[in-house]
């Protein structure tokens, strides 16, 4: 079984939840989107994959928004188009933050600017715990999805939607796969001076993180075993 993790850039591997993955037997592939040469310019073509040729695929997330075509097209056109191709082939697909508000707009949602931004680690309201556990999960977000079509809301912040499930397809708004030395390389391409002008401390963050690292990490693989046994045997699109 062939598992892809679509990375948008260069310092968003798969964490955690690549080893979630593995313990089911699955050989985890990753596709870079956005090379290190490109990060500051990054309205470049992508050629994507055939989603059929997986088992599974997990976009991640990015430092840009969905509806930034301006910035981001054509890659950005053609990854909804490959997301709605897995879907049509019966692909698993678990959405992570970008990923998930990409899955939400290839399939008729819509992506917009949050009210708040949510930085740092939440407990979610989740009305499946079963599925969704309550965390707390790492945020890093700016803008928020609007539910597709026919989708489900399985969890919710005071300021953003955080879960939702369509057929085969799992959006997650927070950061499963996160690990300190990830944050360690956002902060160090951007991400510090963004945190910044938003009033919160990168040096307390990532300290945070590092003490969270043990639970935060058991809590994706779980997300993944559940994502297998509920959401990828669940009917494909019609």
């Amino acid at each position: 079984m062939r598992v892809l993790f679509v990375q948008q850039d260069h310092v968003s591997p798969p964490g955690p939840l690549g080893e979630g993955f593995a313990e089911r037997g699955y050989d985890v592939e990753e596709f870079l989107v956005v090379p290190p040469e490109r990060f500051a310019q990054p309205g470049i073509d992508v050629t994507f994959p055939d989603p059929a040729a997986f088992d599974a695929i997990v976009p991640m997330g990015a430092p840009w928004s969905v509806y930034d075509t301006a910035r981001i097209d054509p890659w950005i056109s053609a990854e909804l188009e490959f997301l709605r191709r897995a879907d049509e082939a019966g692909v698993p697909v678990l959405g992570v933050c970008f990923g998930g508000q990409a899955l939400a707009a290839a399939h008729g949602g819509q992506v917009v600017r949050a009210a708040r931004p949510e930085f740092g680690w939440l407990r979610v309201d989740t009305d499946d715990p079963s599925l969704i556990d309550p965390g707390p999960w790492f945020e890093w977000h700016s803008d928020q999805w609007q539910l597709p079509p026919g989708a489900v809301e399985l969890a919710r912040t005071g300021s953003a939607s955080q879960a939702f499930v369509l057929r085969r397809n799992l959006g997650v708004q927070f950061h499963p796969e996160l690990t300190a030395a990830q944050l360690q390389g956002w902060l160090d391409n951007g991400g510090a001076g963004q945190l910044v002008a938003q009033g919160v401390d990168p040096g307390e963050i990532l300290a945070d993180t590092q003490r969270r690292a043990g639970d935060a990490a058991g809590r994706s693989r779980q997300l993944v075993h559940r994502f297998l046994d509920r959401v990828a045997v669940a009917a494909a699109a019609g």
